[in-house]
C-alpha cells in the first residue's frame, strides 16, 4: 500500500482541475458512500489491483500482504488515495460520512463483482 496527496493540477478563477490518474487503463469505477463507524472490506484479491480516492470525508486504512503478521494503519482524507496490490487483505473505518472513488484494474464490477474477492476470516478492523 502506498498513499499519495493529490496536487492541484489546473487553477484560475473559474475553479481547478486535480488529475486523479492519468494514463491509467479500468475495467471499473465505483463511487461508494459510507456512514461514520462503518466498516467495509476485510478482503483480499488474487488479480485485482484498486486505486482508492477519498472524495469527501476520512477514515482508516488497514492493510498487509498475505504473508505478513502486522497490519499497517494510515488515516486518508479528502483527496488523499492509495493503490492497492493484490495479495493485499485491506479494511476501512470511516471516521465521518465520507464518499470515495475506488477505480480497479481487474474483476471488480457488476456480474464480477465478487469473482476475485476472498473475504479473510481475521479481520483487521
Amino acid at each position: 500500500m502506498k498513499k499519495f496527496s493529490r496536487k492541484i493540477s489546473f487553477k484560475d478563477k473559474r475553479g481547478f482541475i486535480l488529475d486523479i490518474s492519468y494514463k491509467e487503463g479500468f475495467n471499473h469505477s465505483a463511487l461508494i458512500y459510507s456512514k461514520k463507524n462503518s466498516i467495509r472490506a476485510n478482503h483480499y484479491h488474487k488479480k485485482t489491483t484498486q486505486i482508492t480516492f477519498i472524495l469527501n470525508g476520512s477514515c482508516f486504512y488497514f492493510s498487509k500482504n498475505l504473508k505478513q503478521k502486522k497490519t499497517k494503519k494510515i488515516k486518508l482524507k479528502k483527496y488523499d488515495y492509495l493503490i492497492t496490490k493484490p495479495n493485499e487483505v485491506h479494511a476501512y473505518k470511516f471516521l465521518e460520512k465520507t464518499e470515495m472513488l475506488v477505480m480497479s484494474k481487474g474483476l471488480r464490477g457488476g456480474k464480477d463483482y465478487e469473482k476475485d474477492t476472498f473475504r479473510v476470516q481475521k479481520k483487521l478492523t
